[in-house]
């Protein structure tokens, strides 16, 4: 094993001001690193608020980092990169590959020519419909099939490392469903936690999709891998102490409904359970993962043999309580 220290070289983290980037500046300066050098699309946003009380040596826009990276190949040491557009309502093809694959293949082809460590986000959704299981087998890479552009530029770029021969020199993470403190500027985008309680707040209600395959699922009983971005981040920056490469799983490796969420919401909120089931919007039908589940045997197994085991510090119900009581009713951002 070989565990870096990272004294004064850089940690880039693209994806800076997002969900769990900014999540994974938080950890890293919770270990004492604040030689990091974070990028994103800052715009016209609120997303930048993400990083108050953060500690770093400067932000950029993720269009002027290779512009800056020139002549400071000595500077860095490991790249974490976590920019991408993750909304899955989006259909223009063309900004899907020009942001998540050529943004990522350009990146990726830096890190390696010049030795840094190379961590990237994958995605849940390049398991499609789930039909296929939800092991992060390589064998099984090609034969996946995303349900919509998101998930499937996040495979193509999958691939790309695959065939560059890279896969044991870089770090992917296909994350589940993450929730938790810092999504605000998601909108629709952001996590059921998140909007169920704002809709508690407001209506004294939850609305959850009915379900678009009743023979398998009763309406809201839909499952999906949750996972509390505070673990998601440690996870993460596990990886920035050893050498370990692959692509891997990041979930709870625990399935749970969207029924479930509701009344832990409820109960976190202290309101009387009250769900309303709608229709599922027209965009979502068939683009729509009923069932996620991580399969974590490999990451852990990889962990544990560089002897960082891991676990989790947040249950799905303390995860949600934690969330709610200290970050939604409060309006802190962690």
């Amino acid at each position: 094993m070989k565990r870096q220290l990272y004294d004064d070289q850089l940690i880039i983290v693209t994806g800076a001001a997002g969900l769990i980037g900014s999540n994974v500046v938080r950890h890293l300066n919770d270990q004492g690193f604040a030689n990091l050098l974070l990028v994103d699309d800052f715009g016209h946003g609120i997303k930048w608020k993400n990083l108050y009380h953060k500690r770093f040596v400067r932000m950029i826009s993720r269009h002027d980092l290779f512009e800056f990276l020139k002549g400071r190949e000595e500077e860095i040491e490991a790249i974490i990169h976590l920019g991408a557009c993750s909304d899955t309502t989006e259909i223009d093809g063309d900004y899907f590959m020009e942001t998540n694959y050529d943004y990522s293949v350009a990146l990726a082809e830096y890190a390696l020519e010049h030795g840094h460590r190379f961590i990237y986000a994958s995605s849940a959704a390049t398991y499609g419909d789930g039909s296929l299981g939800f092991e992060d087998n390589l064998e099984m890479l090609n034969e996946l099939a995303p349900l919509n552009i998101y998930g499937f530029s996040k495979q193509l770029f999958d691939k790309w490392v695959q065939e560059q021969g890279a896969i044991d020199r870089v770090v992917g993470l296909k994350y589940f469903n993450i929730f938790g403190p810092n999504e605000w500027h998601k909108g629709r985008m952001g996590s059921m936690v998140m909007h169920m309680t704002q809709q508690i707040q407001q209506e004294g209600k939850v609305r959850l999709f009915k379900s678009s395959e009743p023979d398998k699922y009763k309406d809201g009983d839909q499952v999906r891998d949750f996972y509390y971005v505070k673990d998601a981040a440690r996870m993460t920056c596990a990886f920035l102490e050893n050498d370990v490469g692959g692509i891997f799983n990041v979930g709870s490796g625990e399935p749970n409904t969207w029924n479930h969420m509701a009344k832990t919401v409820f109960k976190a909120l202290n309101c009387p359970i009250n769900i309303e089931y709608v229709p599922m919007p027209e965009d979502l039908v068939g683009n729509y993962q009923n069932y996620t589940c991580a399969d974590m045997k490999r990451i852990q197994s990889e962990l544990a043999k560089d002897q960082i085991p891991f676990e989790n510090q947040y249950t799905f119900e303390t995860a949600i309580e934690d969330y709610v009581s200290n970050h939604l009713l409060t309006g802190k951002r962690w």
